[in-house]
């Protein structure tokens, strides 16, 4: 599972079994019902683990963003029983962006798509470094 931590919303990405294609999957409103939510989408999906796209800045260095997304992971470890792994996320809403400008999306529609784009591009991105 991928996930682009937002303050708002929260993009989930997912991968075939074999951990070869990367597909958007849902956004989430991040609010108090958030990690039970993530919890069923492991449940259901028979999740192995969760790679969470760390936004850091240019030079690799945190920001407050990454701050809140360490956070984030902490309160996920305590409540999951799957790894929870950080992926460098630099540039992926920026990707998602033009990927949904090159499919027709207006900046209306692709705010409602663009976490689960980005989450896919980050899962994707992993996968791709694992082999």
């Amino acid at each position: 599972m991928g996930i682009d931590f937002g303050e708002v919303r929260i993009g989930i990405a997912l991968s075939d079994p074999l951990q070869i294609i990367s597909q958007p999957f849902r956004v989430i409103t991040n609010n108090d019902n958030t990690i039970s939510e993530i919890q069923d989408i492991i449940k259901t999906e028979e999740v192995g683990k969760i790679i969470l796209g760390l936004p850091v800045n240019l030079d690799g260095e945190d920001t407050k963003k990454t701050m809140e997304v360490r956070e984030f992971a902490d309160i996920l470890k305590n409540n999951v029983d799957i790894p929870v792994i950080f992926y460098d996320e630099r540039y992926t809403t920026v990707e998602a962006n033009e990927e949904l400008k090159q499919m027709g999306y207006g900046i209306a529609e692709s705010r409602k798509v663009v976490d689960k784009v980005a989450a896919s591009i980050i899962l994707k991105s992993y996968m791709e470094n694992q082999a």
